[in-house]
């Protein structure tokens, strides 16, 4: 897990946690100018409790950075646009006392604040951010290794499964072929039974005819017969 001074010395473990925004909020109330996406210097040193020209040094040693993480200095026209902007959002009276920058404007963005958190020592407020982030890396490790020891649990069972599998393999060849010679051996037997049933059935129809004949035979040994004429 990092350290606190490794977060303060390495940019590549700070863009890692670019994503926790979230913990700002968790540490202090960051105030956010009208349009919810912006602070000013004032408000960023506010934040921290220290100096604008603390925070302004730290901006400055490090400002390929921040830019990269939403940090932007408005002037001209650009200025002139944003303050606009931010009067259309500024309700009622507040809008008189919207403070408007007379020649530049430096801006940051959430992000840009956590990356400040994460540079700027002086102050205990990043300090507290900065445990924060990494008592959460902490959390997200000892999940993600309890997940990795499921995950390899699971492979180990599935792993035993497979050699039970292949062990049991043959089994089954043997007997799908027993099935086989089994349904070879009923429909023999299907056949050799249809076929003894056409012959019981000729059988009966034969024994019927015989019947009907020894009927006959009866009859005409009932009826009498004639006394033989005297000469």
């Amino acid at each position: 897990m990092p350290t606190e001074v490794a977060l303060l010395e390495s940019r590549a473990l700070r863009v890692e946690q670019m994503v926790r925004v979230d913990i700002l909020d968790k540490v202090k109330s960051l105030v956010m100018l009208p349009d919810g996406i912006h602070v000013r210097t004032e408000d960023v040193a506010r934040y921290f409790e220290v100096s604008t020209e603390a925070l302004k040094k730290v901006t400055q040693r490090h400002r390929d950075e921040m830019e990269g993480n939403g940090l932007v200095l408005l002037r001209g026209s650009d200025l002139r646009s944003f303050h606009r902007d931010m009067l259309s959002l500024w309700s009622g009276g507040e809008a008189e006392s919207y403070p408007q920058a007379a020649t530049q404007l430096t801006l940051y963005t959430r992000r840009t604040v956590l990356n400040v958190a994460m540079l700027l020592r002086e102050s205990d407020i990043a300090r507290c951010v900065r445990t924060y982030l990494l008592d959460a890396e902490g959390d997200l490790r000892e999940r993600y290794d309890a997940l990795h020891f499921r995950v390899t649990g699971i492979e180990s069972c599935l792993a035993g499964v497979g050699s039970a599998l292949q062990e049991l393999g043959p089994v089954l060849r043997r007997m799908s072929e027993r099935f086989d010679s089994l349904d070879r051996k009923l429909g023999a037997t299907h056949e050799v039974v249809g076929a003894m049933s056409v012959r019981l059935a000729d059988v009966a129809h034969d024994v019927r005819r015989v019947d009907a004949r020894l009927g006959d035979v009866a009859h005409r040994l009932r009826e009498p017969h004639p006394a033989p004429r005297e000469e």
